[in-house]
């Protein structure tokens, strides 16, 4: 019999091939896999290739510094793991070369550095890119450090206790870091001659870095080792951490990439609602006259489900190849822009591809599907024993099931497809009520033209047609809602991520940091500067100081396991003082400095120089002495990581004093302003007695660069940081990000038009109906076309005012919850969805009943057990 009912099943699938509802049927299930199988294997590439590309900037997938070398074990864990090692070397000595010298920061690479990207150097015939490190014996260095010690290429310098030749000039290194850990003038060393410069030696400022690059399994495969690296003080850095510029950006772009693709499958899956309800609604004869030939309710659903598997695994092998042809077809267009090579699509999106369709199916079509299996044998001679229609809310229920599980499956996030089922659920009750009381009113005001025109006499029977058929209207106008609403998130999404990632770095971002700037050299340093920049920051003092305890605690002791490694408990930190929160920072929690911590004659950072201490707060001897602790403000994502909270107290160890402290206010800050920022902030009159130097960043334009050579010669103790090079890959993979949400847009787009293309397919035989009663009763072509669009845009006119409620209101929580935005409100969207949404259903709808128009009305008529 299973071979009967194939056979029945697959001729039945031809013949319905040419079915309006079938091809809509055919049309959704294609989008939905196409687009869950382009993105998934899109997103999947770039993110890795994206990744990558960020993590040349750390030098590796995975970077683990320490101050002691890392054992042999750790080595053979990583490598068997799948990474591969590069080992490198960070440590600050003095440079020589005929009577002058000069502080460095010394960086020894080996033979496998680098993992990523090529360093730009200068040999002497113009910059090269080059994909390793100097050899033995040789040395490059930074054109400061060229121009502080008068070097040219082949001379040799000594570093250390031994000698090494320049071979070339440091335009760009290939892993260049954005960090303030390295002041000095720059030279790169082979790890080779690390031991013949003596220069690692016990209590020795130096550190040892791992970079293992490896495939995104290898990270996920040591993550309980690297847990345990941290507990024991070990600093471990990724892309998402160590640089929060492209951290944030990449996040969310996988997140509106993901939200995309959920849009996009969510749209298909209630095309296929809409497209398998008239499917089943035209087979309830077949299935009858089955019934009277002896077939059992078993055998009805096997061969109607055997049909629309069948159709839906032709469609998941269409999509799948459409994906596959799509995603190659994005990495094509985009090849010029991707100064990357992604690495090959894996089989994974394939398998998911099919898996979604299925699902879809199931879910959405599944519980309409039942109505077959309850057909009795007499409806082929009364038409009035159809069977009940299920529940709506089985139908939802179902639905919003298997939603929840593809949205578990994409997200890997439980709570979240959890918390997204129940709200959808309240949410769904509500929007029906509204949508009744919209369409409701709606109708009233349509009714209440008074025109004796064609168009008003056509709004009103467009308005008469909707309020006959008010649950099928109403169902429809949810369906169209929910369209607009996924379009217009997308796109509303989609323009405020791209305006904040222009927002982020913009043209006058600050390309040069000053560091060290000594208080006699204060002044003369902002008045040199100040007139031949674009954009320069507050000249920020600073100190350094190290957290010694916590709560009277060792700092170990009082912070989470996981936070025991974090590199601000390892490393002296930068302090400074402000006596009003500085731009860019924003507390979020506690007080500011209230005036009597501030003092009176505290009102600045300017009037607290040498000799004012004492001045505002008490001196930190006076505080110690009084046992009265300091107020300051912390940054909020510090606190967190060390579960630090308002009234805490900090010791801090600066000079020979310590001083205690007592957090009074968080504050949350702007990571991608390349501004500097500070962890924690002291009120004025306590850190000024302690030697402390300043920082400022500014935005030199090209015109301009020859400043940096005056202020190397006239302020030879400040340390100016390029960060330029750090800035171009910032855009570069911005920029690549931002073309990945264009493109993703457009398979979103396209999923909405299959909801209004099923939807309106759906509800031709009742309204070919109601056009053949029009023309019984004497109404014209024109007049029913004129109708028909009132109706039309009357729905899509409701449906888009709906969908902009919904939108805006969900931008709004994913801004909050999932994207880290501002949200705002988007007053174009109230005008052009409700307009666009009535012109474009108006066309669609109008268009689509073309055929319906021309048919005589005894034809239209005998569709009646249709509808």
């Amino acid at each position: 019999m299973s071979d009967v009912n194939w056979r029945l099943a697959m001729r039945s699938l031809r013949r319905d091939l040419r079915a309006a509802d079938v091809r809509a049927l055919f049309i959704a299930l294609v989008l939905a896999v196409a687009a869950s199988t382009m993105i998934a294997f899109f997103l999947d590439r770039l993110e890795r290739g994206l990744e990558r590309q960020a993590g040349q900037m750390l030098g590796g997938d995975l970077v683990l510094e320490q101050r002691d070398p890392f054992s042999e074990e750790l080595r053979e864990r990583l490598e068997n793991a799948g990474f591969v090692l590069s080992d490198q070397v960070d440590l600050v000595s003095m440079i020589s070369r005929d009577g002058r010298f000069q502080p460095a920061s010394i960086k020894a690479v080996d033979e496998v550095y680098p993992h990523y990207g090529a360093s730009s150097v200068d040999f002497g015939n113009g910059t090269e890119q080059i994909a390793s490190g100097p050899a033995p014996g040789e040395a490059w260095a930074d054109p400061r450090l060229i121009e502080l010690v008068e070097i040219e290429l082949g001379d040799r310098v000594q570093v250390g206790q031994t000698e090494l030749e320049i071979t070339g000039i440091i335009e760009r290194e290939a892993d260049q870091s954005g960090g303030f850990s390295n002041f000095n003038p720059r030279l790169m060393i082979n790890t080779a001659d690390v031991e013949a410069t003596g220069l690692v030696q016990e209590g020795s400022r130096i550190e040892f870095e791992i970079l293992a690059a490896g495939p995104p399994e290898a990270l996920e495969q040591v993550q309980g080792l690297l847990a345990e690296l941290r507990r024991d003080g070990v600093e471990v850095r990724d892309v998402r951490v160590d640089r929060p510029q492209l951290g944030n950006a990449l996040q969310r772009a996988e997140s509106y990439l993901g939200l995309a693709g959920l849009a996009a499958v969510l749209l298909a899956g209630v095309a296929v609602a809409m497209s398998t309800r008239r499917y089943v609604e035209r087979h309830l004869d077949t299935a009858a006259l089955l019934r009277c030939f002896g077939a059992s309710q078993r055998q009805l659903v096997t061969i109607f489900s055997l049909q629309l598997m069948g159709l839906a695994l032709v469609a998941a092998v269409i999509g799948a190849l459409l994906g596959l042809i799509g995603q190659a077809v994005l990495i094509w267009l985009l090849v010029s822009f991707l100064p990357m090579t992604l690495p090959p699509p894996g089989l994974m999106p394939l398998g998911l591809g099919v898996f979604t369709a299925l699902a879809v199916l199931v879910g959405f079509a599944g519980p309409t599907l039942l109505r077959i299996k309850r057909v009795s044998a007499l409806k082929v001679l009364r038409r009035e024993l159809d069977p009940l229609p299920p529940s709506a809310w089985l139908v939802v229920g179902v639905a919003s099931l298997v939603f929840g599980g593809l949205l578990w499956l994409y997200s890997g996030s439980l709570p979240l497809a959890i918390a997204l089922l129940i709200g959808g659920a309240a949410l769904l009750g509500v929007l029906w009520m509204i949508s009744a009381l919209l369409l409701s009113g709606l109708l009233r005001v349509v009714q209440r033209f008074s025109g004796s025109s064609e168009w008003s006499q056509a709004l009103r029977l467009g308005g008469r047609q909707l309020a006959r058929r008010r649950q099928a209207g109403l169902g429809q106008l949810l369906a169209f809602s929910v369209t607009f609403f996924a379009m217009a998130m997308i796109v509303l999404v989609r323009g405020d991520l791209l305006s904040t990632w222009q927002d982020q770095l913009p043209d006058n971002t600050p390309n040069y940091f000053a560091i060290n700037i000594q208080p006699s050299e204060r002044d003369p340093f902002d008045a040199a500067v100040s007139p031949r920049v674009e954009t320069q920051s507050t000249l920020y003092p600073m100190v350094r100081g190290r957290v010694i305890s916590i709560n009277g605690q060792p700092p170990g002791d009082a912070v989470p396991p996981d936070a025991r490694g974090d590199n601000s408990l390892r490393r002296e930190l930068n302090l400074t003082w402000q006596s009003e929160v500085p731009e860019g920072n924003a507390v979020v929690a506690g007080e500011w400095f209230s005036p009597a911590q501030l003092g009176g004659d505290a009102n600045s950072e300017e009037g607290n120089e040498e000799g004012s201490e004492g001045q505002g707060w008490m001196s930190a001897v006076e505080a110690t002495r009084q046992a009265a602790p300091v107020p300051i403000s912390v940054e909020d994502g510090l606190a967190e990581r060390l579960g630090l909270g308002i009234g805490d107290e900090m010791t801090f160890s600066v000079g020979s004093d310590e001083i205690t402290t007592q957090i009074t206010s968080l504050r949350s800050l702007n990571w991608d302003s390349f501004q500097p920022n500070f962890f924690v902030i002291f009120p004025p009159g306590v850190l000024e007695q302690f030697g402390h130097s300043y920082i400022t960043a500014f935005h030199l334009p090209e015109t301009e660069q020859g400043l940096i050579r005056e202020l190397i010669t006239d302020f030879p103790g400040v340390s100016l940081l390029n960060v330029d090079a750090i800035l171009g890959q910032v855009r570069d993979v911005l920029g690549q990000v931002t073309r990945a949400v264009e493109l993703v847009l457009a398979l979103v787009l396209l999923a909405g038009v299959s909801v209004l293309y099923a939807a309106l397919t759906a509800s031709l035989p009742v309204r070919a109906h109601e056009s053949g009663l029009l023309r019984v009763f004497g109404a014209g072509s024109k007049m029913i076309s004129r109708v028909q669009g009132a109706e039309y845009a009357l729905l899509g006119f409701a449906s888009g005012l709906m969908g902009a409620v919904l939108a805006e209101l969900t931008t709004a929580a994913l801004y909050i919850f999932l994207l880290d935005l501002t949200p705002r409100l988007h007053v174009g969207l109230w005008v052009f969805l409700p307009i666009g949404g009535a012109v474009l259903i108006g066309v669609i709808g109008h268009a689509l009943s073309r055929g319906l128009r021309r048919q005589a009305p005894a034809a239209s008529l005998g569709l009646l057990g249709e509808a």
